[in-house]
């Protein structure tokens, strides 16, 4: 039985992607929702999250075993398969493949074989499978081992090998919109992106290949959640709504390709995951407990009108993780 993967994208750098997954991978298993977490980001700031500094650079330098999705996609440069990567336990319901700075120089690798699927001798594209697929076959086998009730990616912002690879595995994409130029030109290149990367899938795996099973590449674009963690005193409040109120309409346009004269509102919009707030003071308080902000206690330097918006982060989260999963057609899971 293969396990529902959620990737989370957008090719815009600073959209709040990395700390979006930390929060929702917590507040899964806080819901009972056994959550393997996928670090596939070459930057591997999710790891950074979720590891002190410490740990994360004992498993870089650690080449004796698989500790990271880099060291377990290794042997693929040779004439082997992955090996079954090492698991960081983060609580009982929540695990880590960690990431690896040196994940970036398996790009070319990817770039190579994807040709190389296209291709009619059966032992080249044979080899080329096992390479696409191994992000996906990795997280499978690690996500029943660890009895993981869904895989979520985390990925870099570009559109690079990497990450094709990696949505080659993805059941259903998110994405994470903050409220200007750059996210919204971001949706103008994942659309497209995400179209040609499915029908150039489906030319390939139509290919006879009996080894084993392989992804089907659906993609499907679950939603967006837009993010407000950007807000600036400095920035005007009628550009940022501006920014906003476009959302619904871009996202309709460039994702769905669908066009309407009666665009709902964001707030309205029901490919809209969550509208999430600035939480203000909290966010760095919970970078320094590593803690999710939701999880804050008096302890961790909470105090008077913070434990409100501790609480009100709780319920955002809370209500965003339960409508994936009710998106995703997952509700047995809540």
């Amino acid at each position: 039985m293969t396990r529902p993967v959620f990737t989370f994208f957008n090719v815009n750098e600073g959209a709040g992607k990395t700390r979006l997954i930390y929060h929702i991978a917590h507040m899964f298993a806080i819901m009972g929702v056994h959550v393997l977490a996928v670090d596939c980001d070459p930057q591997a700031k999710l790891s950074a999250s979720f590891l002190r500094d410490e740990a994360l650079q004992a498993l870089w330098d650690d080449a004796s075993c698989a500790q990271t999705i880099y060291r377990a996609v290794q042997p693929l440069t040779g004439n082997g398969d992955y090996v079954t990567p090492k698991l960081q336990e983060i609580t009982p319901k929540l695990h880590l493949i960690a990431g690896d700075l040196g994940l970036s120089s398996f790009e070319d690798q990817l770039s190579e074989q994807w040709s190389n699927a296209n291709s009619d001798n059966s032992d080249t594209y044979g080899q080329s499978f096992d390479i696409l697929t191994a992000f996906w076959r990795c997280a499978q086998e690690a996500a029943s081992q660890c009895e993981a009730d869904i895989i979520i990616f985390d990925i870099g912002p570009n559109l690079g090998a990497i990450n094709r690879s990696v949505l080659l595995g993805t059941d259903h994409v998110i994405v994470p919109l903050g409220a200007d130029l750059f996210s919204l030109r971001g949706l103008q290149n994942i659309g497209p992106a995400l179209r040609v990367w499915r029908k150039s899938w489906e030319t390939r795996s139509a290919k006879p290949f009996n080894d084993y099973t392989l992804p089907k590449g659906d993609m499907h674009v679950l939603g967006y959640v837009a993010m407000q963690h950007q807000v600036r005193l400095s920035r005007p409040v009628q550009a940022y709504k501006q920014w906003v109120d476009q959302i619904p309409s871009d996202y309709r346009k460039y994702i769905e390709e669908t066009t309407t004269d009666n665009t709902p509102k964001i707030e309205d919009d029901p490919f809209a995951l969550a509208l999430l707030r600035h939480y203000k003071s909290i966010v760095p308080i919970g970078q320094e407990a590593r803690k999710p902000i939701f999880s804050l206690k008096s302890a961790d330097g909470i105090s008077g009108s913070q434990m409100a918006t501790v609480r009100a982060a709780y319920d955002d989260f809370q209500n965003l993780a339960t409508k994936i999963l009710l998106q995703a057609n997952l509700a047995h899971l809540l």
